[in-house]
């Protein structure tokens, strides 16, 4: 059997990353050969946004030094471990939708293949008003957080962007379409 893909979603804070894995897992609730395992995070679980793993922070980086993170990263002041046990679904053949940093991509090329990475993208003004309605930063928060999404590109062969600046539905739509294109064994 062959090894699965893991598919890499990246993109800036507000880019919809939660909202586009939260639809492809429910349209692809019925394929076995996907999966959408859940990060720990050291965030509370009633803090809003992906449905994830609630541990603090002693517990994290107990679990990152004992290798219980197949990738692990801090960011924004909160630690993300994607769980090991993707490693046996990539080996049983299945593909895996992780949501990752940008910044562990050049780690995940080296340590898994094949890797795919769906990189969200977001005009200007659509991330800086998505993050003022979402609430969740200063005004001085939103400015740093446009200002690295802008700093930030990512490349390669491996990359399928996906634009997410219109309607959810299309954006959905374009995301299923990307991932089902790397399955298949698409290049975009």
């Amino acid at each position: 059997m062959a090894r699965g893909t893991l598919f890499l979603v990246v993109g800036p804070s507000g880019s919809g990353k939660d909202t586009l894995i939260d639809a492809a897992r429910a349209a692809l609730s019925g394929d076995p050969m996907v999966a959408f395992p859940r990060r720990e995070i050291t965030r509370s679980a009633e803090a809003g946004g992906e449905d994830h793993i609630a541990v603090d922070a002693d517990t994290f980086d107990a679990r990152q030094a004992a290798g219980a993170y197949a990738l692990s990263w801090t960011a924004h002041g909160q630690g993300y471990g994607i769980p090991v046990s993707i490693e046996d679904q990539l080996s049983s053949g299945r593909g895996v939708v992780v949501n990752v940093s940008r910044g562990v991509l050049d780690t995940a090329r080296r340590r898994f293949n094949p890797v795919r990475i769906l990189s969200l993208v977001v005009p200007e003004a659509v991330l800086r008003e998505r993050l003022i309605t979402r609430g969740r930063e200063t005004p001085e928060a939103v400015d740093q957080r446009v200002a690295r999404a802008g700093a930030f590109t990512v490349s390669g062969d491996d990359v399928s962007v996906v634009m997410n600046d219109g309607p959810l539905e299309q954006t959905i739509e374009r995301f299923l379409a990307a991932l089902r294109a790397c399955t298949a064994g698409g290049s975009r």
